[in-house]
């Protein structure tokens, strides 16, 4: 891959490093047994909301770059939020995924859906030899995987090995206020900005630096919870900071109650689509 030699460049690293940490955190929950259980089927259960909504729209704006005939290469499928809207249009889906249990609501969710072009790899993607995908995929594209890697400069020179015609990332872009509300009550500290999901600036300066020009475009989508997927939902980016035990957790229900909209919870939010083309 060719990069610009430039004699002085924006350190990503410290702030990447320090913002990474603090979102890779495993929350604290001792209310619950079967917490991320129950938080693995809510996250299956809501990408389906509005035909996959989150996914559908990003391969909508997507649609411009990809043909019929592509084979793609996504890194972290989880349930199969963006899996399976790509599944529809290209010919070939390959999908690294680390979490057997991703899997499984994958696999149901592919059938669901009645989608057969999708291959399943059970495996760490920073482990993934590169010799083996080197320019083997027409678009090779991670969707809110970002802050899962710890050296995202590496994550995108490997994108680019893979990749024979374009990159593609996919990022949500801020919380709703809701979860800023209920940090700042329960935990009894100012929010700023703890559990942002942006990571995607962090990829366009790298990108910039190296000489590759992003399109970047943004798209709405709206999410919907009951009282109780809201309520593991808050606890689980709460409980990276306390322990949600059971007494912190009825404090977490019983304020998301008094803020309930007959007893539905709705996120209107945003999220960046940005692609490029790999320089060799």
């Amino acid at each position: 891959m060719k990069v610009r030699n430039l004699e002085h460049h924006i350190n990503c690293e410290d702030t990447w490093k320090k913002m990474r940490k603090e979102r890779m955190k495993k929350p604290d929950i001792s209310y619950d047994t079967n917490f991320f259980k129950k938080s693995a089927e809510d996250f299956s259960r809501r990408i389906k909301l509005n035909d996959y909504e989150f996914g559908r729209k990003a391969v909508e704006l997507l649609d411009k770059i990809m043909e019929d005939s592509f084979e793609v290469l996504e890194i972290g499928t989880g349930p199969g939020t963006l899996t399976i809207p790509l599944s529809r249009i290209v010919r070939r889906v390959v999908g690294i995924e680390f979490s057997e249990m991703n899997i499984k609501y994958l696999k149901e969710n592919l059938k669901e859906d009645s989608q057969k072009n999708v291959e399943i790899v059970n495996g760490n993607w920073e482990k993934i030899n590169d010799d083996e995908i080197k320019d083997k995929f027409d678009l090779v594209v991670c969707s809110h995987f970002l802050w899962q890697i710890e050296n995202i400069k590496e994550l995108l020179k490997r994108m680019e090995n893979s990749s024979k015609k374009y990159c593609a990332i996919i990022q949500p872009c801020g919380r709703d206020e809701i979860v800023r509300m209920a940090f700042e009550k329960i935990c009894n500290q100012k929010y700023s900005g703890q559990f942002e999901p942006d990571a995607d600036y962090f990829a366009y300066v790298i990108l910039r630096e190296w000489g590759r020009l992003a399109s970047v475009r943004y798209f709405d989508y709206t999410l919907e919870r009951n009282l109780e997927e809201e309520t593991r939902y808050v606890s689980g980016l709460i409980g990276r900071y306390i322990e949600v035990n059971q007494a912190v957790n009825e404090r977490i229900r019983d304020y998301l109650l008094s803020k309930s909209e007959n007893g539905k919870y709705v996120e209107k939010n945003k999220a960046v689509v940005m692609w490029w083309k790999p320089v060799k």
